[in-house]
């Protein structure tokens, strides 16, 4: 198979985006981008469809994946009823790095969510994305569009690395501004329960309904259980080489990396340090990555991917980062970067 890569532009977005469409009703995948990461995109509704994103990605069968809309008049063909807390959220936080899960309606095959009678919903913020939606037939599952386990692309160019020769087509939309997958919370228990920390924090879930759950996995590894959103079982986002987070003091930290830095070094090993903007000079590494300034996490979204896959690039054997802030979307940076490590984080 040849995939397709095409650069949207004003002149051919009309044509391409139908092109897209018809694709993806032939049961075809398209990447697409959005505000969070890149989607691999097929027909939700077309079991055979989520059998071909599972088999691109290499991504076991039991992981759900995000259906999304491009409409809020769309939800209630997909879902059992919408009930009050998500349209709630969906006024403030649709479009947009939300998604919510739901309990779902027959017309939606269980292939699509992970054998489970929930389905994850979202409407991203993206036009391109928005109007893809609408040409593919207005329901379209997609995960990241990465190889399982892999860092989540925010270009088109890291999408091709994992996915040429896999898919139909990739439409270039630039870089994805956000950074990491959106946040999902489960709407069918109660109280709601956060899954996966994202731009929109537990603070803000909070103000909108009250009491908010925090699943419990989000610290710690595997629960053993049936996931119910994306990225809750299997070791997500990883880079080739060994990555380990040093979590203390500044001080301790900065001494404890530089020792682990300079045996790895001594074992021929290249090595690398993901660190802020201020420190990251600090330490005595082959090639440096810095996440931007300290307490700006924001900046670490946007380059959190990136740099696990440049580690990739460079040919990084032994990674060491430091533990940011983890407040706010900090947290959803640091749920990244734990499941990226393999939860190997050193305290000193």
């Amino acid at each position: 198979m040849v995939t397709k890569v095409i650069a949207i532009s004003k002149e051919n977005r009309a044509a391409v985006l139908r092109e897209a469409g018809e694709i993806m009703k032939a049961g075809g995948l398209v990447a697409f981008p959005t505000e969070t990461v890149y989607g691999l995109g097929g027909d939700a509704l077309n079991p055979a469809s989520a059998k071909k994103i599972y088999e691109a990605k290499g991504r076991p069968s039991d992981n759900p994946l995000i259906v999304h809309i491009a409409a809020m008049e769309a939800l209630p063909a997909i879902v059992e009823e919408v009930p009050e807390t998500a349209k709630r959220l969906a006024s403030l936080f649709w479009p947009g790095p939300l998604t919510m899960i739901l309990k779902k309606a027959e017309r939606v095959p269980k292939e699509t969510t992970g054998g489970l009678d929930t389905v994850a919903v979202r409407m991203p913020v993206h036009d391109v994305a928005l109007d893809f939606i609408q040409a593919a037939g207005g329901y379209v599952a997609a995960p990241s569009a990465n190889r399982s386990g892999r860092p989540s692309p925010t270009t088109a160019a890291y999408v091709a690395e994992d996915m040429e020769g896999r898919i139909e087509m990739i439409l270039d939309g630039g870089q994805a501004t956000l950074g990491l997958e959106s946040t999902i919370v489960d709407l069918t228990v109660e109280p709601p329960m956060l899954l996966r920390p994202g731009f929109v924090t537990e603070e803000m879930l909070s103000v909108a309904l009250g009491e908010v759950a925090v699943d419990e996995t989000l610290l710690c590894g595997d629960s053993g259980q049936a996931p119910k959103a994306p990225g809750m079982k299997y070791r997500h986002y990883a880079p080739k080489g060994e990555l380990v987070i040093v979590r203390g003091s500044e001080a301790a930290v900065t001494a404890a990396i530089n020792e682990r830095l300079l045996a790895g070094r001594a074992e021929n090993k290249k090595t690398g340090v993901i660190a802020t903007d201020e420190t990251v000079e600090r330490y005595e590494a082959d090639v440096h990555f810095g996440m931007g300034e300290k307490g700006s996490a924001k900046a670490a979204a946007e380059r959190l991917y990136r740099i696990l896959r440049e580690c990739d690039d460079e040919g990084v054997e032994l990674i060491l980062s430091e533990y940011f802030d983890d407040e706010g979307v900090g947290a959803a940076v640091m749920n990244r970067l734990r499941k990226a490590a393999g939860y190997h984080i050193i305290d000193v």
